[in-house]
C-alpha cells in the first residue's frame, strides 16, 4: 500500500494544502477539472440576506457574467466602493451590510441587466 492509498499527505509547510488524489499542491493539481464557468439567464440579481448570520445583513449578488478568476478582483472593487468587507463563495459575491442601491447603480454602469430580488 502506498501513502496515497492510506490517505496521503494533506498539508505541507512548503506547498500548503495538498490534493489527496494526486498528492500535488492544490494550486498545481492535475486530477480535478477547472472551475466551470457560471451559467445563468444574463440577469444580475441583488438581494439582502440575514439567514444563518445571526441577524447581520449582507448584500448578495448572483449572476455576474465573469469567470471565476475575474470575480475576485471585481468583488474587491465593489467592496472598496461600499467601504465594507465581503467574500466570494461559489460564484456569488457577498458584501457586508445593506448596499443594494449603490451596488445596483455600479452594476448598471458595467452594462449588465440588474434586478433587485427578494423582499
Amino acid at each position: 500500500m502506498s501513502k496515497i492509498d492510506l490517505g496521503g499527505l494533506v498539508y505541507s509547510s512548503e506547498h500548503g494544502k495538498m490534493c489527496p488524489l494526486c498528492a500535488k499542491a492544490v494550486a498545481a493539481c492535475v486530477c480535478r477539472p477547472n472551475d466551470p464557468e457560471p451559467t445563468g439567464d444574463g440577469i444580475v440579481r441583488v438581494r439582502r440576506e440575514t439567514k444563518g448570520r445571526k441577524g447581520k445583513g449582507v448584500t448578495v449578488i448572483t449572476g455576474i457574467p465573469l469567470e471565476v478568476s475575474d470575480l475576485n478582483p471585481f468583488a474587491k472593487t465593489l467592496k472598496k466602493k461600499c467601504g465594507s468587507g465581503g467574500t466570494v463563495k461559489n460564484g456569488v459575491v457577498e458584501i457586508q451590510g445593506d448596499h443594494r442601491e449603490l451596488l445596483m447603480t455600479l452594476l448598471k454602469k458595467e452594462g449588465w441587466k440588474v434586478k433587485a430580488s427578494g423582499g
